[in-house]
């Protein structure tokens, strides 16, 4: 059925790969975390005591990265919180970023033919659903779609936003379709998802991480944490040296790819359950208040 193409350039995936004071036995070498709902308040912002605990992480010798179910077009404010070496996964791990050159380091595109097909099954079984595709330059959806800061001006039936090259061949400068999103304006969200998953099938990755009822579906085998191993498997790093936060169903892999994981205080009850433990509330800086402690920081 087609899938994702694998792009990695001739440098290593991290931008600027560092040399890893040695620190305690047991403190992380990774920090993998969500943004919405995790790291960042409600208001979208990072909390001063949040800012504090990344900087001083990074200075211990840790590396954060920033792992995103968000495209690439909202991330312009974030950039400062990844670290010197500016690597982020974005897109659900579809997309990893080179922050500092400002550059694709990782591609895993959409083939448009698997996209084609699982969008006519759902039009059949799911009347009323619409489609929009994220691409590395940007973002298209279909009129009615109702996307947060898009308007229906240019939209267009998903199958004439759609490549018709066949099964992309993506290369760092390429334009490939890297999520499909699909949005149903009358139904619960899980109920959604459920019907979603059972008519793709294997051939796309579904997840959802909206209130609404909004499906995300990437690459068959693209999640967070396929991509967040293949950058740890680059550095030299254990999953067991990674500690990951999440709160949606999305960071569902992430968690539990990872050595420790933390859950939201609010977050989706299958994140609570799976998840090794709860950190307060992102209002709380609660991602800041589990670094305090992992890493012996000063709390002020």
């Amino acid at each position: 059925m087609g899938g994702a193409a694998r792009v990695v350039p001739a440098d290593r995936l991290d931008a600027a790969p560092r040399v890893r004071p040695q620190g305690p036995p047991g403190v992380p070498r990774l920090v993998a975390t969500d943004l919405d709902g995790t790291l960042l308040r409600r208001d979208g912002t990072v909390g001063e005591r949040t800012a504090r605990a990344l900087v001083a992480v990074e200075a211990a010798g840790a590396r954060v990265v920033l792992v995103t179910g968000r495209p690439l077009r909202w991330m312009g404010t974030l950039w400062e919180h990844v670290g010197a070496h500016g690597v982020a996964l974005v897109s659900n791990g579809a997309l990893a970023w080179d922050v500092r050159a400002g550059r694709p380091l990782e591609v895993l595109g959409l083939d448009p033919a698997v996209v084609r097909a699982c969008a006519a099954g759902l039009r059949a079984a799911v009347p009323g659903t619409t489609f929009a595709l994220e691409r590395v330059s940007g973002f298209t959806c279909e009129p009615g779609f109702g996307a947060r800061g898009a308007a229906d001006a240019g939209a267009a039936p998903l199958e004439a936003l759609l490549d018709d090259e066949g099964p992309v061949t993506v290369h760092p400068a390429g334009d490939p379709a890297v999520k499909l999103l699909a949005r149903h304006p009358d139904l619960d969200p899980e109920a959604f998802w459920r019907q979603v998953a059972a008519v793709v099938g294997d051939r796309l990755t579904t997840t959802r991480s909206a209130a609404s009822a909004l499906v995300e579906m990437s690459a068959a085998g693209v999640t967070k944490a396929s991509a967040l191993q293949r950058l740890c498997d680059d550095l030299g790093v254990a999953a067991s040296d990674v500690v990951a936060f999440g709160d949606m169903p999305n960071d569902l892999p992430m968690l539990t790819w990872a050595g420790r994981s933390w859950a939201m205080a609010d977050a989706h009850p299958a994140v609570r359950e799976a998840a090794d433990a709860v950190a307060p509330d992102c209002d709380e800086d609660g991602v800041a208040q589990v670094l305090e402690r992992l890493f012996g920081l000063d709390r002020r």
